[in-house]
C-alpha cells in the first residue's frame, strides 16, 4: 500500500521544517542577543595597574572612544589606613602629537560599598594616541601619573555583532543548503 503522492510532499515539508526549526531558533536567541549586546559596545580595559599616587594605590580602567571616553578609577588604601573623605579626581587629556593643550576633568565619585571609584566622561573629537594625566589631591597630599591611550572609533553599536558574524552565518547557510540539496538527491 503506498500512500498518495500529496501525502509524501506534506511528509517531506514537515520532516524539513522539524529539521530547521533548531536552527531557525539558533538565529532567533543570536538576533535577541544583539539586541543586548547594543547596551554595551566593549569593555574597559586596565590602563594603569595598582600605581601609588600620593597616598593611594590607584587602578584606571578606560574605554577611552571618540565620541565620550569614561574612565574608571578606583582607589585603595595603604595596608592598614584609609583614603581621605575630601580625595578629589581629576584627569588631563591631550593629543600626544600636540595639536591641542591640556583639557582636565573632574572625575565624580561614585557611590559604591566596599570600594572608592571615581568615573569621568570625557570627549574625545579623534581617533590616535592621548595622554591622560590622572591627578589625585586631598588635605593630606596629592599626585599624579600619566598614561598613554588608543581613542579608537566608537563602533556601530548592534550592528557590530551582526557585521562580524555575517561571515560565519552565509557560509553555514550555504552549507546548510548544500546539505539538504544532497539529502534530497539520495532520496530520488
Amino acid at each position: 500500500m503506498s500512500l498518495p503522492k500529496i501525502a509524501m510532499v506534506n511528509c517531506r515539508h514537515h520532516n524539513r521544517v522539524k529539521r530547521l526549526a533548531p536552527i531557525l531558533l539558533v538565529i532567533g536567541a543570536l538576533l535577541i542577543g544583539v539586541r543586548h549586546a547594543s547596551a554595551h559596545e566593549g569593555p574597559p580595559y586596565r590602563i594603569l595597574v595598582d600605581k601609588t599616587i600620593g597616598l593611594c594605590l590607584v587602578s584606571v580602567w578606560a574605554d577611552p572612544d571618540v565620541g565620550v571616553g569614561t574612565f574608571f578609577i578606583i582607589l585603595d588604601p595603604p595596608s592598614g589606613e584609609t583614603i581621605p573623605e575630601d580625595v578629589a579626581v581629576e584627569i588631563g587629556v591631550r593629543p600626544v602629537s600636540g595639536r591641542l593643550a591640556e583639557i582636565r576633568y573632574k572625575a565624580e565619585r561614585e557611590n559604591l560599598r566596599g570600594r572608592t571609584q571615581f568615573k569621568a566622561e570625557i570627549p574625545f573629537d579623534a581617533e590616535e594616541r592621548w595622554s591622560a594625566r590622572i591627578l589625585l589631591k586631598s588635605s593630606q597630599g596629592g599626585g599624579e601619573a600619566t598614561v598613554e591611550v588608543e581613542v579608537t572609533p566608537p563602533g556601530y553599536g548592534c550592528w557590530d555583532l551582526l557585521l562580524y558574524l555575517f561571515p560565519f552565518l552565509a557560509v553555514g547557510f550555504l552549507w546548510l543548503k548544500a546539505f539538504l540539496r544532497g539529502r534530497n538527491r539520495k532520496k530520488a
